[in-house]
């Protein structure tokens, strides 16, 4: 048992946070405008609360922390509406942790296993991970002493961690602080279990290869867009031609576009939403509308289109009052042949309520991105790195941004590819990973939802198709759109029966209408499909500190996983992993901890349709996911403290910085790797 992670409803949590920019939704919003929202952390006591809660929409983030009190806390992106029915779902803001009350399991004493033990030095000093299991299950309550150096000690009670009906054992809520290296634990049970063991240290990988005199880093200095991001890599393969090519992946996306929209009227029963048949950026923001009374009595309702004018003659009855309904004006437009726009009532209101006359109302895409930003369907770039890249070699990818939101993550892979180019003349260690690997560097795989997220909506998640019928695709959902690219793969999918993404076309983990619906999934795949001899990847997201592999899906009746690595496979992939991680550490001190550090299945929750998941079982790579941004330890309350997927650029930068020393310790992984 590598980690063990919260219950099974929590296999639906990976939606949106951030910290930094504010959203881009106005502090009141219209009927045409979307709610803003804000970055809280809440407080759920049990799992049918949690359940309540996903099915209401709640939009939460992959940072959850259970509670020594049987309850658990998760960063949330929430609106003020959904704010005010944090209670009637059972959910709070969240106080500080509640002590648990002693429970026992019984009159038989429980027999306890230790599962893991270890001990890691950060530069905020020492800290403890342990991991256990009690034959008396979840009704265990367990406590871990332990004893260290210079004669310190110290206790904390454990949680027990269920998911999806199983029991996974107990560990602590997160690391806990020791005043010196702790050598010794004991856990113990109120049912009068008890177990002991050495503490062994963490990560305890391979240390990094020592670079030489005059190694250059440090290359990243803000947050960038997806035009800078390839505008970067172009410039790199300029500079070095030699040692790199660029590949333009062959789906370009559905663009950083959207049909220009008007909601006309008085929502929910008087109300129509017009919607241009062109995209705005290609005309459709032109486009006006307007409802008019023909100051005659017994008047049919008339639609016509002068230039760029749809104008609505209303219905009238015989004393000369408009009549025309919101249902009537819809269908009236919808049946008038050459408009270049569509109509339909609000949301799923029948639409009965009479309709009043209209000023000319224009229609906009409500995009605000500066101009020189494209509309056009993109084309996503990789960026081919190496001294022979034939396929000789064995091959590395590394993409990120598949949710928009994670500014930082496509830092880590620029980083990594300046270092790997400018340090491959100066420093040997650099120069052997160049000769020995084929390296694919993919910035960003979905530029569309990132141009959003940093010009409209900065917690976006999903890519900008919007598969929404009518009755979901007025203007103030429009934050709401999209397809979550991780989720579009086809292995371990929803439609498969796997858990963990969702079929409503509003739900932060909407799989799409199929697998691999979206181009952006079906770039990813295509490098593997092209380029067989790309043995490893790595998928970069945040935020939270993780460091998982396969299997990241399971079914839920019975939670039955997508089939385990062989035992030779689970040890290669941790072995690696604890390499990686002592990269990461040399940086800055930062130590993923060991408890987030496993299968996706083990260690954070069930994903249905992700990328990783299909390069292992359908190509045999070594898939891993790198969730940036570790929690911060804070001295002085003495509790960690998530960072968001957007924090200030002095935090991003740091992250950049050492995932970046993590990515290029897999490319050093890969230089030693032989086909077994």
């Amino acid at each position: 048992m590598h980690g063990l992670r919260v219950s099974a409803v929590l296999t639906l949590i990976v939606g949106a946070a951030f910290l930094g920019a504010q959203p881009s939704a106005p502090a009141v919003a219209g009927p045409a405008d979307p709610e803003p929202v804000s970055l809280v952390t809440i407080s759920v006591p049990d799992a049918a609360a949690m359940e309540r809660l996903v099915e209401s929409g709640a939009d939460l983030t992959e940072r959850v922390r259970p509670q020594p009190d049987g309850s658990v806390q998760v960063d949330a992106v929430l609106t003020p509406t959904q704010l005010a029915a944090l209670p009637q779902l059972g959910a709070s803001l969240a106080p500080d942790a509640a002590p648990r009350a002693s429970t026992t399991a019984g009159g038989t004493r429980d027999r306890i296993v230790i599962e893991r033990a270890v001990w890691y030095k950060s530069r905020d000093g020492y800290f403890l991970s342990v991991e256990a299991s009690s034959s008396a299950a979840q009704a265990a309550t367990l406590t871990v002493a332990w004893k260290g150096r210079r004669g310190t000690s110290g206790q904390a009670e454990m949680v027990a961690y269920v998911d999806a009906g199983a029991y996974l054992g107990h560990q602590l809520t997160a690391p806990v602080p020791a005043d010196a290296q702790p050598t010794r634990i004991t856990v113990t049970s109120a049912a009068g279990g008890k177990a002991e063991a050495r503490v062994a240290e963490w990560p305890g990988g391979d240390r990094p290869a020592k670079t030489g005199p005059g190694y250059q880093k440090d290359f990243v200095t803000q947050y960038m867009t997806p035009a800078q991001l390839n505008e970067r890599i172009r410039a790199l393969n300029r500079r070095y031609p030699k040692l790199t090519e660029l590949i333009a992946l062959p789906y370009r996306t559905n663009g950083y576009r959207r049909h220009a929209q008007a909601l006309i009227g008085t929502a929910p029963a008087a109300a129509v939403v017009i919607t241009s048949t062109a995209y705005g950026s290609e005309g459709g923001n032109d486009l006006s509308v307007e409802l008019t009374d023909p100051g005659t009595p017994g008047s049919p309702l008339r639609v016509s289109i002068d230039g760029k004018l749809v104008a609505v003659s209303l219905a009238t009855d015989d004393s000369g009052t408009p009549v025309s309904t919101a249902a009537q004006v819809a269908a009236a437009i919808n049946a008038t042949p050459g408009l270049p726009v569509r109509a339909s009532v609000y949301r799923t209101d029948p639409g009965a309520g009479v309709m009043a006359p209209a000023p000319p109302v224009q229609l906009d895409d409500f995009l605000s991105a500066p101009a020189d930003v494209s509309r056009a369907p993109a084309q996503v770039l990789a960026l081919r790195i190496g001294s022979r890249r034939d396929g000789s070699r064995t091959g590395v990818l590394a993409y990120a941004q598949e949710h928009a939101r994670e500014w930082v993550t496509p830092l880590v892979t620029i980083e990594a590819a300046e270092r790997l180019l400018r340090n491959h003349d100066r420093d040997k260690a650099t120069r052997r990973l160049l000769d020995r690997t084929d390296i694919f560097i993919v910035p960003t795989v979905n530029p569309d939802g990132a141009n959003y997220s940093f010009y409209d909506f900065n917690a976006q998640r999903k890519n900008m198709t919007n598969h929404c019928p009518a009755q979901q695709a007025d203007p103030a959902a429009r934050n709401t759109w999209g397809v979550d690219v991780n989720r579009n793969y086809a292995v371990g999918s929803l439609s498969d029966g796997y858990f963990g993404a969702s079929a409503s076309c509003q739900s932060g983990t909407y799989a799409g209408p199929a697998e691999h619906s979206e181009p952006e999934s079906r770039n990813v795949v295509w490098l593997a499909q092209r380029y067989r001899n790309i043995r490893f990847a790595m998928n970069v997201h945040s935020y939270g500190g993780y460091f998982m592999w396969p299997p990241g899906a399971y079914r839920l009746d019975g939670r039955v996983t997508l089939p385990r690595p062989t035992r030779q496979e689970e040890a290669y992939f941790l072995r690696s992993a604890r390499t990686i991680e002592q990269a990461i550490v040399a940086e800055r001190g930062t130590v993923i901890w060991p408890q987030q550090t496993g299968p996706v299945t083990d260690v954070l929750y069930s994903a249905a349709g992700n990328s990783a998941d299909e390069l292992w079982y359908d190509y045999g790579v070594y898939g891993w996911d790198f969730e940036v941004g570790a929690d911060l330890w804070n001295p002085s309350t003495r509790r960690w403290e998530g960072v968001g997927f957007q924090p200030p650029f002095s935090e991003g930068h740091a992250e950049a910085m050492e995932f970046a020393a993590g990515l290029i310790s897999l490319i050093g992984i890969a230089a030693d790797y032989r086909e077994p």
